[in-house]
């Protein structure tokens, strides 16, 4: 749905021209809830109207639905946009018409079918806690009814990308989890992606993903399920069983997941390490050469890890690990796994005490 390559902006011309996003790399599937987090001024805003193409792209390449933006003319570009639901900290409302009317002008922009709109106005403002409300003008709502008209608005023609900014900033906790329970809603139902720029703790539980941006960089983008899960499986382990939460989640963050099928050699003797693995689901079996390659030293399943010594130790791999059944692995990488030692120096201290003790 979204595709950025290398994507930099900046402000100002001349000898006032300032960068603020620097060389941005971002997929995002159908389906997904993104959340986007970062100190103020650290570009998430503008990444967010450069995919909704409401500033122009610079530098880089940026694709959208499909469409590269860069190429696209005005009439298609307000086609893109019909395609797209705003919703941003100012809601934006037309004073003079309700909130139903609000929501209606947006689907009298799309192809809505006219005999269709007052049932879909009132349902989705009813399903954002409104129903009471349909016929008030905005000067009438307060500031969190007018952000759930806003919202409403942006959501009635089941868009297949939502870009949202700061959404619940307006809302208390019970209208906040109304709007996430649609919001999840529209991915699971409709397959619509959101991408959300939010300083709001209450909407981590329900993300697929967290990007952080600082400084005009995209610094981390974190598959939640898959960081819990890491997480949490190698919280016992000895290796890791002394690293606080966040220090653990920094290892997780660093992990990428990766299927391999049955008879598929993963590891293999003598070669380098180049990374270690944990095992996530589906089974390997150990062996080595001195050994013969039919006997089997271990099985390894779900929750083992293996290859770590390797890399700590910088010897050629000491035996070969091969799937016995289809699984899936998260790696870590040997630079990555060098850049967790350094910068984690509780997790240095214990895996080198952990191999000293070896010796």
């Amino acid at each position: 749905v979204v595709h950025a390559r290398s994507l930099n902006h900046y402000f100002g011309d001349g000898s006032a021209r300032n960068q603020v996003l620097f060389d941005n790399n971002l997929e995002i599937g159908a389906g997904q809830l993104v959340i986007m987090t970062g100190p103020s001024g650290s570009g998430k805003t503008t990444l967010l109207t450069l995919i909704g193409g409401l500033r122009t792209v610079q530098e880089g390449d940026l694709e959208v639905l499909g469409y590269r933006v860069a190429e696209l003319g005005r009439e298609a570009l307000l086609g893109l946009r019909q395609n797209i639901g705003f919703i941003f900290q100012m809601h934006n409302l037309f004073e003079s018409l309700t909130a139903y009317e609000n929501v209606r002008m947006a689907m009298q922009l799309s192809d809505c079918p006219v005999g269709e709109m007052p049932a879909r106005g009132r349902e989705i403002l009813g399903r954002l806690g409104l129903g009471h409300r349909i016929g008030y003008l905005p000067q009438a709502l307060s500031g969190g009814q007018r952000q759930r008209v806003a919202i409403a608005r942006a959501l009635v023609n089941r868009p297949r990308l939502i870009l949202a900014d700061e959404p619940t900033a307006a809302l208390d906790k019970e209208a906040s989890d109304i709007v996430i329970d649609l919001l999840k809603e529209m991915t699971h139902e409709h397959r619509s992606t959101i991408l959300m720029v939010t300083h709001d703790a209450r909407i981590l539980d329900a993300a697929d993903r967290i990007v952080n941006m600082v400084d005009g960089r995209i610094v981390s983008d974190v598959v939640v399920r898959d960081a819990v899960l890491i997480c949490e499986m190698l919280r016992p382990m000895s290796l890791f069983q002394n690293l606080g939460t966040v220090e653990l989640s920094q290892v997780a963050e660093k992990m990428k997941s990766r299927r391999f099928r049955a008879g598929e050699e993963l590891v293999r003797e003598g070669e380098p390490g180049d990374r270690f693995y944990l095992l996530s689901a589906g089974a390997v079996a150990v062996t080595t050469q001195r050994a013969g390659p039919d006997h089997r030293l271990a099985v390894l399943q779900a929750g083992d890890i293996f290859g770590e010594r390797a890399l700590i130790t910088n010897e050629p791999r000491n035996a070969t690990i091969t799937g016995i059944e289809d699984g899936m692995v998260f790696t870590l990488e040997k630079a990555e796994f060098d850049s967790a030692l350094k910068s984690i120096p509780s997790f240095r201290d214990q895996v080198l005490g952990i191999y000293f003790a070896r010796q």
